[in-house]
């Protein structure tokens, strides 16, 4: 088997050491869903929850989101990110929300585009939550990551 990065000589974890790597232009895509209550949409639509704009709120989430991932997730590295873009859109059973997240840099922004769209799908449902008790969040994935 294939030693593991993200280990040390006696299996304890440890942060990559990418100093040796070159610096690249890393792009990563991610999106997913929460599945809501028609009434609820509803709401969104007519910009009537009580804590604010939902899909604006839940945008700006998401970029706060991915630029706190490395304070997040244990072995991420802090990158200096070049761009944010997170998109919330109502779709016909709820929301979809998508990343893409760009930097100069020696490691990829998998997590920070995941990070986006899970921080983004959470802000939805805490805005939602007193009015709709069965939403899911769903189908959060890595769509593309490339490097140059």
């Amino acid at each position: 088997m294939k030693k593991l990065s993200h280990t040390d000589t006696k299996g304890k974890a440890r942060m990559v050491d990418v100093g040796e790597k070159p610096i690249q232009s890393r792009t990563a895509i991610a999106s997913g869903k929460i599945i809501l209550q028609p009434a609820t949409i509803k709401l969104i639509k007519e910009n009537g929850m009580k804590k604010g704009e939902v899909l604006s709120i839940a945008e700006f989430a998401g970029i706060m989101g991915a630029k706190k991932t490395s304070e997040l997730i244990p072995l991420c590295h802090p990158l200096l990110l070049t761009d944010v873009q997170v998109s919330a859109k109502l779709i016909k059973n709820g929301v979809e929300i998508s990343a893409t997240v760009k930097c100069q840099g020696q490691t990829g922004v998998e997590m920070e585009a995941l990070t986006a769209v899970s921080v983004g799908l959470l802000t939805i449902y805490d805005m939602c939550k007193a009015v709709d008790k069965k939403m899911i969040l769903l189908d959060i994935e890595l769509l593309s990551k490339t490097k140059i």
